[in-house]
């Protein structure tokens, strides 16, 4: 259900202007101080990354400083052999492409001659380009430029230009070396912080604990801890999945016959950090490149082969397999991150986007006050089934809300869908109406709506069960005769309403209810159950609200019929439950109930003793009726 803010408008806009304001900030800082915030970044992904293989050496036996340092040795090595093998191997492929010019040409030429159209096409261009170029009449009636006067060239000064003595390569070496000095000093940063972070990571935690954890201890301990291993084991399961990817494309693509297959099964399992498109941008790459490394046509097509085969075996069996669920993490939201991210922080941003990403979602799946990074960036549904259904009904979008309660039926047990997302609906009215937030013309829409949508559900639940027959209880036998039953709506057309769901749940081969008029006035009615004594009186009483006449009602019916069950509907009731039985019970209720189908449980346990009642009673006028004869 959506919380509802008591906040004044005037402080909302002042919480919204400030977290503006820090949100311009941040970003701020996040793009001029990259060069601080950056390994601080690529640290905390180490530190979660290297956490489970940290925690199974110290299980191994090995102490906590030994495990880090090994950990992290390790993976330094790791990272640097990795950037030592694709600098050499894009080195020595940029020296290679030249090679390939000629096979390319070939191929131009190959589908150059076996296109008939395209060769039609090349010589009406040629023949228009000739056309444009032959000499226009304006060209022929012009006047020569008059030639210029000897000596008028010599009339110029020279240009004296002036060149250091220095060659070339020593004017970029400052740049360039201080970039790798850059990047070696981040790198050095990242993989030191890395280190304190696993050495001291139960003292960041309680540290992150006592800034978010005010008033709730014990639940962000515990949130924290599942975040933190969730997220550990996620981007260490990503990694192996990427590298195994890249090594399976790599190993494939040597004994295609591609001389730098390992560069591009490193490229491959790199790119697959960027969410969606780095998959296909690198297939394209590849693709692209194994049309110039080979001269004829069967070797690209295997690549292309081997590509979509493994993209589909990862995407389809081994990720749904080794994950076991979503992420957590819209589509949307995972392109705006990378996006964002590249806009900060470059390809670094770029290849972390999906792991930071993952991060903030599980921090505000777990942590109270970052809840709302899980609602902008989470693959849940923004809103509860009944919100959206309501939502769609003010909308005055009637085919969608239809739609949404026609999948809800079709997904789970059918007639949840009273319970679930029509009765809601009518609560939300109700509250709406009470708070003067919802004009009349927009509580006659949904109701009309309403109206049409439950008599879609009975046509729908009539055929059903003329189709397969409506199935018996267990221990029930089917009855001949129906109890009746009173619906007395509560105060207004939507408690009339909430009586035809629950008559419509009810099996009509044993029940017969009749749903009285809104217009009635408590006398009246009271007067008409007291004329035709029905066995059950249902009470259809929505919240907020409705009590105080129920509670009325309840004592006068109970005066005018002792032996008949009352039963009151406060059908959506939630927070006072307890509270409004024991009222009602007091005041003559024999049952109140707060769902539909608790309602429908209880009247089919009544259902024996009432079908004996019934019958009885019918004999006894029979008997009466012979006798005045």
């Amino acid at each position: 259900m959506v919380k509802v803010s008591t906040t004044p408008p005037w402080q909302r806009a002042l919480i919204v202007l400030a977290g503006t304001g820090v949100g311009v900030v941040v970003i701020a800082g996040l793009y001029w101080a990259q060069v601080v915030f950056m390994p601080v970044a690529v640290a905390v992904y180490l530190a979660f990354l290297l956490s489970p293989l940290v925690r199974l050496l110290q299980r191994r036996g090995l102490g906590r400083l030994v495990s880090v340092l090994l950990t992290v040795l390790t993976t330094a090595l790791l990272i640097g052999g990795l950037g030592w093998v694709l600098v050499r191997q894009v080195s020595g492929l940029v020296k290679e492409l030249p090679a390939y010019t000629a096979n390319i040409n070939a191929k131009i030429k190959s589908l150059k001659e076996k296109g008939a159209a395209s060769a039609r096409l090349e010589q009406m261009i040629e023949d228009i380009s000739g056309e444009l170029k032959s000499e226009s009449p304006a060209a022929k009636n012009s006047v020569p430029e008059a030639a210029p006067a000897p000596g008028a060239q010599d009339a110029q000064p020279p240009v004296v230009v002036v060149q250091p003595d220095n060659s070339g390569w020593l004017t970029s070496l400052s740049s360039y070396l201080g970039r790798f000095l850059e990047f070696l000093g981040g790198l050095g940063l990242s993989l030191f912080l890395a280190i304190l972070m696993l050495m001291k990571r139960e003292e960041l935690r309680n540290r992150f604990i006592r800034l978010v954890g005010h008033g709730q201890i014990t639940h962000t301990t515990k949130a924290v801890d599942e975040a933190g291993q969730r997220i550990s084991r996620y981007l260490l399961t990503q990694a192996v999945v990427n590298a195994t990817f890249g090594l399976t494309l790599g190993l494939g693509l040597f004994l295609i016959g591609i001389n730098r297959a390992l560069l591009l099964g490193l490229l491959a399992g790199l790119f697959r950090y960027v969410p969606y498109i780095g998959a296909l941008i690198s297939s394209v790459l590849i693709a692209a490149l194994s049309l110039a490394i080979f001269a004829t046509w069967w070797q690209p097509l295997l690549v292309v082969g081997l590509i979509l085969a493994l993209e589909l075996l990862t995407n389809n069996v081994v990720e749904p397999w080794v994950y076991g669920q979503s992420i957590g993490v819209s589509a949307v939201a995972l392109l705006v991150s990378a996006a964002f991210w590249a806009f900060l922080w470059g390809p670094v941003g770029l290849m972390l986007s999906g792991p930071l990403t993952v991060c903030l979602v599980v921090l505000g799946k777990y942590v109270p006050r970052l809840e709302f990074i899980d609602v902008l960036l989470g693959d849940e549904p923004a809103l509860d089934a009944d919100v959206s259904f309501y939502q769609r009904l003010l909308a005055r979008d009637q085919d969608e809300a239809t739609q949404l309660v026609l999948t809800h039926a079709g997904t789970s047990a059918a007639e949840e869908v009273y319970d679930t997302l029509l009765l809601p609906a009518l609560n939300y009215v109700k509250r709406d109406r009470e708070r003067d937030e919802l004009t009349e013309a927009d509580e006659q829409f949904v109701l009309r709506a309403m109206r049409e949508i439950l008599e879609d559900l009975g046509e729908r639940k009539t055929s059903a069960a003329a189709d397969q027959g409506e199935p018996a209880e267990p221990g029930e036998k089917p009855s001949l005769r129906k109890v009746r039953i009173f619906g007395c709506p509560g105060r207004d057309e939507l408690d009339a309403l909430a009586l035809e769901m629950l008559r419509q749940v009810l099996d009509p081969a044993r029940w017969q209810m009749e749903i009285l008029s809104v217009e009635m006035l408590s006398a009246e009615l009271v007067a008409l159950a007291g004329e035709k004594e029905p066995p059950v009186v249902c009470i259809g009483a929505l919240p907020p609200g409705g009590l105080a006449h129920s509670r009325y009602l309840c004592k006068r019916l109970r005066a005018r019929l002792p032996e008949t069950r009352i039963v009151v509907g406060r059908w959506g009731l939630k927070d006072s439950a307890e509270q409004d039985r024991q009222q009602l019970q007091d005041a003559g209720a024999d049952q109140v109930e707060t769902t539909l189908l608790d309602t429908r449980k209880h009247l089919r346990a009544w259902l024996p003793v009432l079908t004996n009642e019934e019958a009885k009673k019918t004999r006894q006028n029979k008997d009466e009726q012979v006798i005045a004869v």
